[in-house]
């Protein structure tokens, strides 16, 4: 791979944020780390203490394949969406702090009117970050449309990542400032790196190949194909420790859980679990 480089980590602060769908005129705005929620789309955070003696009671003091199966069975207590509800989702989730008309793009960081979603030029879809094609399961209701690591992307953008796993290193991405890629792998901008892992580690303990589905699994390595793998673990381990879960990716964990799909991420409430897995 060409260049490597790190990254600041962001300030981690909590809070959730319930809001309304509403359509937009698209706007070219950078917002590369939205802030918090604004006057009337706040609630209550939810606290990390709170999930403890509640909905993480099982899976605490473990640690190792212990700990991951103990998350697999906490979050796999799921609603699963289809294809055609994750879109109306993704416009809650995603929803522009500064703009209730726009969602903002993971990889380029552009809000984008909600309106926009579709397929063509100028567009938003929806992203799988981890590719469909690593296990094969498409848009079917599971990990096909599991909003936990669906994004709002550029249709150029998304189709530039590709299926490639991701790394550190590469060109600069047209259309997303401070993305590169190379013929084997993607590296978004800093300011989601730690989201993108978070998103990854997700689907290796949610999917265990228990429920019609492949086993996924992160690696320690590129070009995985169609194997229900993805890498770069180590780069994905040192995203999840310089990029820490910020606001926008905690509403939107809370979203999820109260709105959608009723189970979270554990590695944006507990990022150290991580380590403790792998």
């Amino acid at each position: 791979m060409s260049r490597r480089h790190h990254l600041a980590a962001r300030p981690v602060l909590a809070l959730c944020a319930a809001a309304a769908v509403l359509a937009g005129s698209a706007s070219a705005a950078p917002a590369a780390t939205p802030p918090a929620a604004t006057s009337g789309t706040a609630a209550a955070p939810t606290g990390t203490a709170a999930l403890d003696d509640t909905y993480y009671e099982g899976a605490l003091g473990k640690t190792g394949p212990a700990l991951k199966s103990a998350l697999h069975s906490i979050i796999s207590d799921q609603t699963r969406l289809s294809y055609s509800a994750v879109w109306e989702a993704l416009k809650v989730t995603d929803q522009d702090p500064r703009n209730s008309a726009n969602v903002v793009l993971l990889y380029s960081g552009i809000s984008r009117a909600k309106s926009r979603n579709g397929g063509a030029v100028g567009d938003w879809n929806r992203e799988h970050v981890w590719a469909q094609s690593h296990g094969g399961f498409g848009t079917s209701q599971g990990p096909g449309t599991d909003v936990h690591h669906l994004r709002p992307e550029d249709v150029q953008v998304n189709g530039i990542r590709g299926n490639k796993d991701f790394d550190n290193g590469g060109s600069p991405v047209s259309g997303a400032p401070g993305n590169l890629t190379d013929s084997d792998s993607y590296e978004p901008r800093d300011a989601v790196k730690g989201d993108v892992a978070r998103m990854i580690l997700y689907m290796a303990v949610r999917y265990e190949g228990n429920d019609s589905f492949a086993d996924l699994e992160p690696n320690d390595r590129v070009n995985n194909g169609s194997s229900p793998l993805m890498g770069r673990l180590s780069v994905l381990k040192q995203w999840n420790d310089e990029d820490p879960p910020d606001s926008f990716e905690k509403r939107r964990n809370d979203l999820i859980f109260s709105q959608f799909q009723h189970n979270r991420n554990p590695f944006i409430d507990h990022p150290e679990w991580a380590e403790s897995i792998w």
